[in-house]
């Protein structure tokens, strides 16, 4: 397991104690991403819902310059609309903590994709190396915010493959 930045808790729930009598909130409107979560926490035996179920439709500037900060900004902005137990992430590649934003925010993953993998094209071995960060953050109802981060290492693959993310 890779050290945490400064700040930043790992923490864990067992067993779902004390959840069911909470709801928690997702602070995203991807429905693709709020299917993945349902079916991940299936086990907690609480209710799972997105922002937009909550009824929550907060206006947020990711301005943070970590992933963590960008996090606990999602996080805390929901959560001041519900006052429930509130998770957001924030993750990316290139160019770090500004990945949802490269090439613009409306252009498609696939579009982003191809760019670098385009950019890479004559690199070979160590020079295609990379590296995925994802920081959720966990604003709880007294308002205490948790934070869990890991990383994933890779490599850029020479052409795009799998579908669905």
């Amino acid at each position: 397991m890779q050290p945490l930045p400064e700040g930043v808790l790992r923490t864990e729930v067992k067993n779902g104690e004390n959840m069911k009598k909470h709801r928690i909130v997702f602070a995203t409107g991807n429905a693709g991403k709020m299917k993945e979560i349902r079916l991940i926490m299936e086990d907690l035996g609480c209710e799972v819902v997105s922002m937009k179920e909550a009824g929550a439709d907060p206006e947020i500037e990711e301005n943070g310059t970590t992933f963590a900060e960008n996090a606990e900004i999602k996080a805390r902005a929901v959560w001041n609309c519900t006052g429930d137990i509130v998770l957001a992430d924030d993750s990316g590649g290139e160019p770090g903590i500004y990945s949802a934003r490269y090439m613009g925010e409306d252009t498609s993953y696939e579009i982003k994709n191809q760019n670098i993998i385009d950019r890479l094209a004559d690199a070979r071995g160590g020079e295609r190396s990379a590296r995925f960060v994802c920081n959720i953050a966990a604003v709880l109802p007294d308002g205490r915010v948790l934070h869990t981060e890991a990383a994933m290492e890779g490599q850029i693959a020479m052409k795009p493959a799998g579908c669905g993310g």
